[in-house]
This record gives structure tokens, sequence and C-alpha cells, in this order.
């Protein structure tokens, strides 16, 4: 067992959402980062879990195709040892013998980063995962806005 301070109580899970798409041939695998408070790692695997069940549904595409999202487990279990202030670390990958041009390519620009970068409502996918409702909502409401 890695190390675990005792007044440890926030953890951090990646969870495995697998997407599939009725009608589509190809599935979409996320890895989802959530922040639990928990009193033990073992309440916090069983939260992460909870977690990810919780986050299973099945809505209809813009395309009218059947969306399912399924949880398939937990890929990793971090606990957090600092306290949860600004500029805390809540964790790390180590990884050894990594090339500069390897480490170069793992730092994009900072305009291509998610944060930075608009989303496009109307855009075809392949699967195509976005939900109907969602999708026409956002484009009501870019609509509403170009007026």
């Amino acid at each position: 067992m890695g190390y675990i301070p005792e007044d440890a109580e926030w953890y951090i899970a990646e969870l495995v959402m697998e997407i599939r798409v009725h009608g589509a041939q190809r599935n979409i695998l996320h890895r989802n980062l959530f922040l639990l408070n928990a009193d033990s790692p073992e309440e916090a695997y069983d939260k992460a879990v909870r977690t990810g069940r919780a986050e299973e549904t099945e809505y209809i595409n813009p395309k009218d195709q059947i969306v399912n999202i399924r949880f398939r487990g937990v890929c990793r279990l971090d606990v957090v040892c600092e306290p949860l202030v600004d500029g805390a670390e809540l964790s790390f990958d180590e990884r050894q013998g990594v090339s500069e041009s390897e480490i170069l390519r793992m730092i994009p620009p900072k305009g291509k980063l998610d944060v930075f970068t608009a989303p496009t409502p109307g855009k075809e996918r392949d699967p195509d995962y976005r939900s109907k409702v969602v999708v026409e909502k956002a484009l009501s409401i870019l609509g509403e806005r170009k007026k």
C-alpha cells in the first residue's frame, strides 16, 4: 500500500467510462477524474465505484441514435497528501527516460488547452455522442446571441 497520511481526507479517482452509439462502429473511452472526500482508501474506492455507476446514462443524439455511457471501472485512485488550498499538488504522473521532443509534444500552446477552446455545439462527430437536447439548447442560445 502507498503512503496514506493519517489526516488524509481527499482522494482522486480516475474512472473509465465507455460511450457506445448504437449504429456506430467505434466506441469512445473517457478517463474522468473525480475528487472524493473519504476517511480511508477503502471508502474512497467504494465512493469511486458509486460515482462511476451514478454517471451511467442513456440518451438520444442529434441523429436520433441511442447513446449509452457505461462505467467500466476505477483505473487509478490516489490520496491527496496536501490540504486543498490554491496551488496544492493534487496528483502526479511519473515517467522515466523521456526525451526532449516527447516533453515538448506533451505541452501544447496555451490556446490549444481545452479551457481556451471554444465549444462547437453543431460540429459533426463520429461517433456522435452529443445529447440532442443539449445541442438544440446550445444552438438556441447561440442563435439568440446573434440577434
